[in-house]
């Protein structure tokens, strides 16, 4: 096997200790040993090739905490993107129309077209498009247009024929169809996974060909930054089959964390996995995904106490997707089956019914470190923090939540003092709660330093400061997205930190992040390094010559 020695430059191991060695050293995939470049030197085999880092940063590769692989290939390649700065050029409604109208004119008569990353907060008219507005577009083709959450979307006329809804359909629970107040008429809006149905799923027109077209595009673009461990939070039993399609000796790539969707348990453990699951050492299955409440920039995240400014007076806190008793049900039965649960939260009030349900399952089913993880957790209060360290619960922050959507957060979600707590890193430390944070792939794109950026420095798009008591410092940010990503899918004994034995996947950073945190954005990944071998290089970097001993 290929030995390669790493020398001369800054080394974060994100061990235990935060140690800085000198030099590591690797063999075949694996981290060989750390320490001195002396002592690698004097024990390293004689073919072994050098690196020599010339000053630059080798750290862990990345770990995406939460996300949706692959996801944003499937956008790149076969959907309308409609993002509003500073993702996108979308301010007005009139230039998504425009953009789905050219999709329509390039696309089939009957077939679907796709507008995704549409962010009614980010756009002049405030809303929505409209049913008429989408049959305008077209009335050949089925038009969906969903939210940048991911949480809600608006449909033409042909898209709800399809999805089988008309004016008589009722509100399934935890969602809603909208409707003309005055004449009841669909308005083309639909709200919650409920009621969008397979129209929320990320795999939405997705066959086998598109599905592994999109994979090495979502590959490429998170290897460019650094990610080698990914993660898909809400596989359908489509998107499992299409996982479950790659024969057990092939490599994609990368290495992905499935988190099935919880209610296709048991049968999915019972009868699906022996049967169909290769067991391709790449892709893991790991927590079961539930949900309690929605998003903030829709008003569908659930709280304790009315938005700052409401925009549905019937529900001024926001939408509960389930029931207490059907949680409670939900999470007993994963829970004692042996099961992680990660479970969607945003609101204070969606956490609660969550924490709840988890003590519950504890009463009647003890079990020890079981990682149950709170995903968002964007509201949580100190009482929560304090409980959740008490029942052995962790969570995974959205701190670039902070930048995208922090002024309207300030102005309108939550007001200004509610606000200066939105993801509450600063707070899960003082209580002890083991924390990562995540981009929530495609909500904002996967891009580590960035997200580190917006936990640390709390600067929302129009560089205001938004709590500057739940700062966190750059190795907490780093440590968030390498050791404690690994730890909170037990993953910890195999990546996450340069120690010996572990799987050697790196990333090659332009400078020390953790010298003037303020320059945070100004460090680039100019190499990702998996299982020993090199799988990224920015275009412009500059190669070091490899010599052997």
């Amino acid at each position: 096997m290929q030995s390669t020695l790493f020398f001369n430059g800054t080394i974060l191991t994100m061990d235990a200790q935060n140690s800085s060695p000198e030099a590591v050293l690797t063999e075949g995939d694996r981290i060989k040993d750390v320490g001195t470049e002396a002592d690698l030197r004097a024990c390293m085999p004689p073919d072994t090739q050098e690196r020599n880092l010339q000053g630059r940063t080798l750290m862990p590769a990345f770990i995406d905490p939460h996300g949706h692989f692959p996801d944003p290939g499937f956008i790149r390649l076969f959907r309308v993107n409609l993002s509003s700065p500073p993702l996108g050029d979308c301010s007005q409604m009139a230039q998504a129309l425009d953009k789905l109208r050219e999709k329509a004119d390039a696309t089939p008569e009957g077939e679907w077209v796709m507008g995704v990353s549409f962010d009614n907060t980010s756009i002049l008219e405030g809303r929505m498009p409209t049913r008429a507005e989408l049959d305008a577009v077209s009335q050949r083709h089925p038009i969906w247009v969903i939210h940048a959450s991911g949480h809600n979307g608006a449909a033409n006329s042909l898209a709800l024929e399809r999805r089988g809804v008309n004016r008589q359909t009722p509100d399934p629970e935890g969602g809603r169809f909208g409707r003309d107040p005055e004449t009841g008429a669909l308005t083309g809006l639909i709200e919650g996974l409920s009621a969008m149905g397979e129209m929320g799923d990320t795999d939405f027109l997705i066959d086998r060909e598109r599905f592994w077209q999109g994979f090495d595009a979502c590959r490429d673009e998170y290897l460019s930054h650094g990610v080698t461990y990914a993660q898909n939070a809400w596989a359908s039993q489509t998107m499992l089959d299409h996982f479950a399609s790659l024969p057990a000796d092939q490599d994609p790539g990368i290495d992905i964390e499935l988190l099935p969707v919880g209610n296709l348990e048991p049968e999915l453990s019972t009868q699906w996995i022996g049967t169909h699951w290769p067991g391709n050492p790449h892709f893991t299955l790991g927590p079961r995904k539930l949900f309690t409440d929605g998003a903030f920039q829709l008003q569908t995240a659930y709280l304790s106490a009315p938005y700052f400014k409401p925009a549905n007076p019937d529900h001024p806190c926001g939408m509960v997707y389930t029931s207490q008793e059907q949680l409670d049900a939900d999470v007993s039965k994963l829970h004692s089956q042996g099961f992680q649960i990660h479970c969607h939260c945003n609101g204070d009030a969606g956490a609660e019914m969550f924490i709840d349900a988890v003590e519950k399952a504890l009463i009647v089913h003890p079990r020890q470190d079981h990682r149950h993880t709170i995903i968002h957790g964007q509201a949580l209060r100190d009482d929560q923090l304090e409980r959740m360290v008490q029942l052995g619960l962790t969570v995974s922050f959205f701190p670039a939540h902070v930048f995208f959507w922090g002024d309207r957060h300030y102005d309108t979600f939550l007001g200004p003092e509610r606000s200066e707590r939105i993801s509450p890193a600063a707070s899960a430390d003082r209580y002890g709660v083991r924390y990562t944070i995540h981009n929530d792939a495609s909500v904002t794109p996967t891009r580590p330093i960035h997200l580190a950026h917006c936990a640390v420095n709390r600067r929302t798009v129009s560089d205001r400061v938004l709590g500057e008591g739940q700062k966190i410092n750059v190795l907490s940010a780093l440590r968030a997205q390498t050791i404690n990503a690994a730890w909170q899918v037990f993953k910890e004994g195999q990546r996450g930190s340069i120690e010996p034995g572990k799987v050697a996947d790196f990333a090659v950073l332009s400078r020390n992040p953790l010298h003037e945190p303020d320059r945070l954005t100004d460090t680039r990944v100019l190499e990702t390094i998996r299982n020993g071998q090199s799988v990224f290089a920015a275009a412009d970097t500059e190669q070091e010559t490899e010599h052997t001993k």
